[in-house]
């Protein structure tokens, strides 16, 4: 039936599926080659293309596609990267959307041919591309700039994040290359700030080898504050003056704002720009250390259209401050990460506030927030809504099996769950189980009842157990050290999930693994460092009902041997990342066997493989 639907009804159906499914859909048959590749165009779906003469052909062939979005890694000044560059502007220049350069280092006459050869793009990625402005002289010439600006006369983003020499000079000639930018980001750049400097344009001989001001950049900004939507200066030593004067620059409303680790900033001044900036819809204040719950208290009275808002790391931050987020009715995206102080009674307080309707957040980051107890996440998780999806509590030590079955009764809908390092979490709570009054012996060590559970495969968990939670794609169990096969055998059934860490169970064997192996066969990436019960013999049996893993991180798993190397090397084809450093009965000889006969993974994390003495580096 499927062969006879039109091509345009199978790419729509195609395009619901993950990218990995689309990719292996795309080998059924020429037809569904054919959808495949459409959905994924469609998607605008980023390709990684890396310099090197073996991707010559690939660039041709994505360019007889269409392909519209690239990012080019391992970029210098080489002929074979201008070669690249040069094959770029040709085959996919033309209908080149857009452009990621980051952290590469082209030289500035094949960048200006690049850019000349991409006339439609609307994002431009230059992050790290320091090569490019350590002259000072980007752009200098008026013929090359003119051309330049004709082609980037449609980009609407441009990021410059993380350029330690961008100077006034280039930065205005680059800018003036894009009379319609929307979002800028000149996070991590090295800016100076001397707002009492005169504000008269400065000359083009002084400028050469100025470095980037503040003042230059908000002129920049007053030229463009009609069009300027999104900005982000992050790391930049932002000072609560600068601050101001950026918020009452005159027309400008931005939707987004991110100030990520501008330590210098009060609360005053994040008061004074929720008054000047109401239209914000995402803000990122993660990392202002000296921010209070003021701050906090000022941003809900103020941005009553904000959806995303990160306030990780906030040491000063109270439930106090948290009750005021009740305020905020189009709240998407909650980060708290690191809040040291906040127990979560004033978030519960605040989502409670909401009468008559459930919460609109559909992620929430309460990661390391150890003043986290049971009784406030429950009640937290009792107003949360079914349209969370991610929710992350790593990291919260003190938090037990009531917590996991609360979000399996409550939050049904999960796509992702993070529970790393929460030691507390134990067997019954997994598989749904009133757990028994006795005290449990030391150590991850089955229960009498849970040890008949294990034994019995066709015994269903009861009650509100992680088996409710469908629909997740990813999973963290990290270092949530009480968890045994008892309960991952049973519960570890997710036939979505994309990606796993178990990592730091010691309890977890060779029936544990080749449980998840059945239940979750969509894995992409698998993460089982420090399980040292985990043979070869487990892996022979695993590994083939995970074809589709390209992250693996096997390090310390002290009974491996060469013999799960030679299994990995094939079934697992799609490999890239591979990391078994501390490895005992793994060999330098037989990593340089698994990397030749596996050419395509990029990565290897062999450290002290083999049974290396360790003692001299401690």
């Amino acid at each position: 039936m499927a062969e006879s639907l039109p091509l345009e009804m199978l790419t729509y159906i195609l395009s619901f599926l993950p990218l990995s499914d689309q990719k292996e859909a795309s080998l059924v048959n020429r037809a569904w080659y054919c959808a495949a590749q459409n959905a994924l165009r469609e998607a605008n779906v980023q390709y990684n293309i890396p310099v090197s003469s073996a991707s010559l052909p690939a660039i041709k062939s994505l360019g007889l596609r269409g392909i519209s979005c690239i990012s080019l890694t391992n970029l210098d000044g080489s002929p074979t990267s201008q070669q690249v560059l040069q094959s770029v502007a040709c085959h996919l220049g033309p209908h080149l959307q857009s452009l990621c350069l980051g952290g590469g280092s082209p030289t500035e006459a094949s960048f200006v041919a690049l850019i000349l050869g991409c006339p439609a793009l609307r994002i431009l990625d230059l992050s790290g591309c320091n090569s490019l402005f350590t002259s000072g002289m980007l752009l200098a010439q008026p013929e090359t700039a003119q051309n330049v600006r004709q082609a980037l006369s449609g980009l609407c983003e441009l990021n410059l994040a993380g350029l330690r020499d961008l100077g006034d000079f280039s930065f205005n000639q680059l800018g003036s290359c894009a009379p319609n930018l929307e979002r800028l980001s000149l996070a991590y750049c090295h800016l100076t700030f001397q707002l009492g400097a005169a504000q008269g344009p400065i000359s083009t001989q002084d400028s050469y080898f100025s470095k980037l001001s503040f003042c230059n950049v908000l002129r920049f900004i007053k030229e463009r504050a009609s069009r300027l939507r999104a900005l982000d200066l992050s790391g930049t030593g932002l000072p609560p003056e600068a601050l101001q004067a950026l918020g009452q620059v005159a027309g400008l409303q931005l939707q987004e704002l991110s100030l990520h680790s501008c330590r210098d900033l009060s609360t005053e001044a994040v008061a004074t720009l929720c008054r000047q900036q109401p239209r914000l819809t995402s803000l990122d204040l993660s990392g202002c250390s000296e921010l209070t719950d003021g701050a906090l208290l000022a941003v809900s009275r103020g941005l009553q259209h904000l959806q995303c808002l990160n306030l990780g790391k906030l040491q000063r931050l109270t439930d106090a401050g948290c009750t005021a987020l009740g305020r905020l009715r189009e709240l998407r995206s909650l980060d708290m990460a690191e809040c040291c102080l906040v127990s979560g009674q004033g978030l519960a307080q605040a989502l409670g506030s909401v009468h008559g309707a459930p919460s609109p957040l559909t992620t929430l980051r309460l990661a390391y927030c150890s003043s986290l107890k049971d009784a406030s996440v429950l009640s937290v998780i009792s107003a949360l809504g079914l349209r969370l999806r991610v929710l992350d509590l790593s990291s919260c030590m003190t938090l037990t099996n009531r917590t996991i079955q609360a979000i399996c009764t409550h939050l049904t809908h999960l796509s992702v769950l993070r529970l790393a390092w929460c030691q507390e979490l134990q067997d019954w709570g997994l598989l749904g189980l009133q757990e028994p009054s006795e005290e449990p012996a030391l150590g991850p060590q089955l229960h009498p009842e849970l040890e008949q559970q294990a034994s019995e495969p066709f015994l269903e968990p009861q009650g509100p157990s992680l088996l409710m939670l469908q629909a997740l794609q990813e999973l963290d169990l990290t270092a949530c050290s009480k968890l045994t096969d008892a309960s991952l055998a049973k519960v570890l059934q997710f036939p979505q999930l994309r990606q796993l860490s178990l990592s730091l169970l010691p309890a977890l064997t060779d029936i544990g693994l080749e449980a998840v192996a059945r239940g979750c066969p969509s894995l992409e990436h698998l993460s089982l460092s420090h399980c040292s019960r985990l043979s070869d013999e487990g892996w022979a049996q695993a590994a083939g009902s995970w074809p589709r893993l390209q992250h693996l991180n096997l390090s310390s798993c002290s009974q491996l041997t060469e013999q799960t190397l030679d299994i990995i090397r094939q079934v697992c084809k799609q490999l890239r990342v591979l990391d078994v450093a501390m490895c005992p009965g793994i060999n330098v000889v037989a990593i340089r066997r698994f990397q030749a006969q596996l050419p395509q993974v990029t990565c290897i994390q062999s450290r002290f493989v083999g049974g290396a003495d360790l003692t001299l580096t401690l």
